[in-house]
């Protein structure tokens, strides 16, 4: 059964950095997309970043220069490096990786920055 791991989160300071990870285990193919998504309450979860098996990369307005998705397709793992953070990226970061049988998301990171 695949799973998707997220970890990295934390508390921080505004201006700080956090670096987020997704294992996916349970799985030999190597997912083609990745993405990260974010959440906070009583919101709609929102694109962070996408990542393709080749490295290629979109993000969202909001990110852009400031976060950085890459992956290590030999462990199946996507990070998310996040510098300058803001008060306004405090949410729940997840982890999608859809396939054409199935879309798997994890359970969840949680990101508070204090300001």
């Amino acid at each position: 059964q695949v799973q998707l791991v997220e970890s990295g989160g934390g508390l921080v300071q505004a201006g700080e950095s956090l670096r987020l990870s997704c294992a996916a285990s349970g799985s030999i193919v190597i997912f083609n997309t990745m993405s990260w998504y974010r959440q906070v309450l009583g919101r709609q979860r929102e694109l962070v970043a996408t990542i393709s098996r080749s490295g290629s990369t979109e993000y969202a307005d909001a990110v852009k220069g400031r976060f950085t998705i890459s992956r290590d397709n030999g462990k199946n793992t996507i990070y998310l490096q996040m510098n300058s953070l803001k008060p306004e990226d405090t949410a729940v970061y997840y982890c999608y990786a859809p396939t054409v049988v199935l879309n798997y998301w994890g359970k969840g990171t949680l990101v508070t920055v204090s300001s």
